[in-house]
Order: C-alpha cells, then structure tokens, then sequence
C-alpha cells in the first residue's frame, strides 16, 4: 500500500466501501476476490443460505404458533398458510425493486450484503418472537431477502461468467442449493426434536456468519478493472458484451457468413432494436422495451411453470404420505430426497447442455418427458389410513393395520421411483429459462447501447424472473390443495401433466434459435 494514503482511505479500499475509494491502492487479496470460482461460489452460498432458513424454519412454525404465540390447533394450518404467503408475497413484490435499485448503484455488493442484513433481523426475530406481529414482519424480512439474493445473485453470475457459459453456471449453482432446500426441513425436525429451538437456529446464525463473510470479500470484476485504471467508470458490462460479440463472429466464420445469414443478421438488428421515443416509465425501467419480444415472456412463463410444478410437490407429499401411510413429518419429509437427488446429479448436465445444444431442446424435451411421468404419479394407492378417523384408539388401530399391510412397501417404492423420475425432469427445466432471459436482453443491449446504459437491465431482468418464480411458487400449493380436494390427488397430477405439455408447445415455438440439424451434426462430428 501506498504510504501516503490514510488508514481510513485503505480500509474503504479493502472493504470496497465505494463512496469513500479512491481507487488508488488496490484491496488485500484483490486477486482471489475476483476469481470468477470464488464469486459463483460466493453466489451459491448467497442462494443456499436463503433456500436453508427457508426450509428450517417450516416444519417448527406449527410448534411456534402453539408454544410461543397460543395459538389454537385448529387454526395452526390457516396461520402457517399465511406466513408462507408473506413470504412469497414480499419476494414477489420486492423482486423488479431489488433489480431497479440494483441497476442503478455502482457495485453489487451493497445491496447484496443489505439482503444478508434483512435475512440476520428476519432470522433473530424468528428466534425471539412470541407474537403473530412479529412473525410476519421477520417473514417479510425473509421474503424481501429472497428478493434481493436472487436478483442480485443472478445478475453478478452473468456480469462474472459471460452468457456462454450461464447455462452449466446456473445448472451448478442449482445442484449445489437444491441440496439445502432438501435437506433443511429434515434437519429443521431433527433439531428442534432434539435440542430445542437453539438447535434450530443455533446451525441458521452459523450459515449466516459464513455467507457474511464471503459476501464482504467478494469483489466484482468491473471493481477490480477500476482499481487497475483508477477510473471508477472502467469495468462495465462492455466488455462482456465485446467477447460475446467475439464469439458469435467466430461462430459464424465456422460457419460460413453467406448472403442469408447477412439477411438475417440485419433482420434480427431491426428485430432488437428500440425506438428512442420512450415513455418516461420506459427509461427508467428500461426492462418493459424488451418485454414485446415474445422468447422472453415466454421464458418468464417457463420459469414460473417450474416454481409451479414445484409448488405442487411441496404441497401435496407430506399430506398424501400422512394420508395414504400414516407418515409422520419426518419420514414424509425423508419423501423429498429422491426428488432433489436428480437435481442435484443432473443440473450440471443440463446446464452443460443448454450452453452446447440451447435453450429450446432441453426445456421442450425437460416439460415433454415430465407429462407420463406426472401421469404415472396416479399409480400409488393408499394403505389403511387414518384421514377419517376420530378416536385415538380408532387411530391406533389404523396404524396398525397400515404397518402391516402386504402392498405397502411397493407402494412407496413406487412413488419414490417416481419422484425420482420427476426429479429428473425437473432438473431440466432450471437453466433454460434464466439463460433464455439473460440472452434475449443481452441482444437488446448489444442493438441499443446508447438506451441501457454500460451496464444494462439485468439485475431488472432477473428482479421479474424472481418475481415470477415466487408468483409460481404461491400458485403451486394453492392450485395442488384445490385441485387435489376437488378431483383427488391422481386426477390433479394429470393436470399438472397438461400444463407441463402446454409449456413444452410454448418452449418449442417461442424460446432458443430454430433447430438447424446440419449445424447440430456439424457440431456433434466436432466434438
């Protein structure tokens, strides 16, 4: 470090506190922070803290509604309902605001540690709470958390890696949190059955110590490129945007640029481009432009039929698994595993895929193979239950008769094989949408500089993805507690199938580049 500079001005250089650097003396360690391994890294932990809480907290809300606030068993469910929907509301309502704010501050760190700070207050007022106020506000807090990680997460992976290599990105990150998602609400049993809520919340503040101090040390690529010029302008958006630039133009000298690819190039630039006569709204949420291209919406749609589908899971096993076996929560929720072992496996193979073959094949064969197997989920058939019983010596007893019925392992064998099955396609379905969404205002950007800005609207972007996939997530259980009351739980899946088959015609028409087989052979004879 220089020794002119002041102790105060090399702490807000090693803190990155960008209102008070210079940018004169580089941070400690400014190297390794800047690693794009240690972001995406920094990224993943971001999203599996929020996935982790998330999921630990749920299964104790019932005891903590009883215990702590009073609240009388037969109004236990309607409650948790609503904490839940808090939640999903506020990260539906936060999410296009996290990305506003986010693109118009210099750095993504701030809001990124904000959103930690909104989780740690959330997270204590949980741990303390003894009032149904309380538990809402630190539900909001979650919520608006969730908001802010994912739209800021998103958006630095595609800042850090490019959009080439977003799909097995994503893929990865996805295989890596899918893992806290699942295993969360089992752990969150465990604890709080075995050491109380200390137990629960001690493993949460840890998390959280953890996350903190990996989000304090990141450092963003156009941060270090300011410290190398001393120019706080330097290190935009640009020169992502220049290599893929590069890359498509290697592309097509593979290729071959002949006079039909020149046409098409000038029809995709008038396809791209936005008139500069604007609404005021437009130019400040400079995402609404972009929103007349039909590949994005529907990528949105896409997005938001996966936190359905999703939704859907969460809602219906562990009430199907009380129902049909007598499962108490934590063997239901043991039910979840073989659904998330696919995603974990496979995400990376998908994303792999979305970056080699593109968005449309995987989404369109992902939601394609998700239909028999959806319908396939009317096969399991209960065993003796104890849904219509009163007495506890009627409950006994059909417990009992449960536990020994003849068909009741290969009934759950089944269903777990299916789950599993399900996983798979669902493992599918995560990359193309973000990738599809991140390349289709990438275009925009690229055929309107002057309109974005250096550093475009993705934070915007991924601020409505967000929004969406929480909007899906609200959905799902709603729709799968209605449909499955109405029609039984077989006859709701094969709805499920039906949505699933509409959004693979949509995948297919609407998202990724046209199928071109010779490009494709060419590519596999390539490889």
């Amino acid at each position: 470090m220089a020794p002119s500079a002041p102790l105060w001005q090399k702490l807000a250089n090693t803190l990155q506190l960008t209102w008070f650097s210079d940018y004169s003396t580089p941070p400690l360690g400014l190297k390794w922070r800047t690693n794009s391994v240690f972001i995406v890294s920094t990224v993943a932990i971001g999203l599996f803290t929020d996935l982790f809480l998330y999921g630990l907290i749920v299964p104790i809300l019932p005891f903590m509604l009883e215990d702590r606030v009073g609240i009388p068993q037969s109004q236990v469910q309607s409650w948790v309902s609503g904490l839940l929907t808090a939640y999903a509301a506020a990260s539906v309502l936060f999410s296009p605001v996290a990305g506003f704010l986010a693109d118009r501050v210099s750095t993504r760190q701030a809001p990124f540690l904000l959103g930690l700070v909104s989780l740690l207050i959330a997270t204590m007022l949980l741990f303390v709470g003894q009032s149904i106020a309380v538990l809402v506000v630190a539900r909001v807090l979650q919520g608006i958390s969730a908001a802010v990680v994912w739209t800021i997460g998103l958006a630095l992976c595609l800042e850090t890696v490019g959009s080439d290599n977003l799909g097995k990105t994503i893929g990865s990150i996805f295989s890596f949190i899918s893992v806290g998602n699942l295993a969360a609400p089992v752990l969150g049993g465990v604890l709080y059955e075995k050491s109380g809520y200390a137990g629960v919340f001690g493993i949460g503040f840890a998390l959280l110590a953890v996350d903190f101090t990996m989000r304090l040390l990141v450092s963003e690529k156009k941060v270090a490129a300011r410290y190398e010029t001393q120019d706080p302008t330097q290190g935009d958006l640009q020169q992502t945007l220049s290599n893929d630039e590069d890359h498509v133009e290697d592309q097509e000298r593979e290729e071959g640029v002949t006079e039909e690819t020149s046409l098409l190039g000038q029809k995709e630039a008038d396809q791209y481009k936005i008139s500069p006569d604007q609404p005021a709204i437009a130019r400040k949420i400079k995402l609404l432009p972009c929103l007349k291209d039909p590949s994005l919406v529907t990528a949105f749609i896409v997005s938001g039929i996966q936190a359905t589908i999703l939704g859907t899971f969460d809602a219906t096993i562990p009430t199907v698994a009380e129902q049909y076996y007598n499962f108490p929560a934590l063997k239901a929720g043991l039910l979840f595993l073989p659904l998330g072992v696919s995603d974990f496996l496979l995400g990376p193979l998908f994303g792999w895929a979305v970056d080699r073959f593109g968005t449309k094949p995987v989404a369109t064969l992902s939601y394609l193979y998700l239909v028999p197997i959806l319908i396939l989920l009317r096969l399991p058939k209960p065993c003796p239950s104890a849904s219509s019983t009163s007495s506890s010596q009627e409950l006994f007893e059909v417990a009992a008769a449960a536990s020994s019925c003849t068909d009741q392992k290969k009934q759950i064998a089944i269903w777990a094989s299916l789950l599993l099955l399900a996983g798979a396609g669902l493992a599918g379905t995560s990359a193309p949408s973000i990738v599809e969404a991140g390349s289709i205002v990438k275009k925009f950007h690229e055929h309107n500089p002057t309109f974005f800005g250096a550093d475009g609207p993705y934070a915007q972007l991924y601020g409505v993805s967000s929004m969406v996939f929480s909007a899906g997530l609200t959905i799902g259980p709603l729709l799968a507690g209605a449909l499955k009351d109405g029609i039984g739980y077989g006859n709701m899946n094969a709805v499920v199938a039906g949505i699933s088959a509409v959004t693979a015609v949509l995948a297919f028409v609407f998202i990724g580049r046209p199928l071109r087989l010779r490009s494709w052979r060419r590519g596999r004879a390539g490889a």
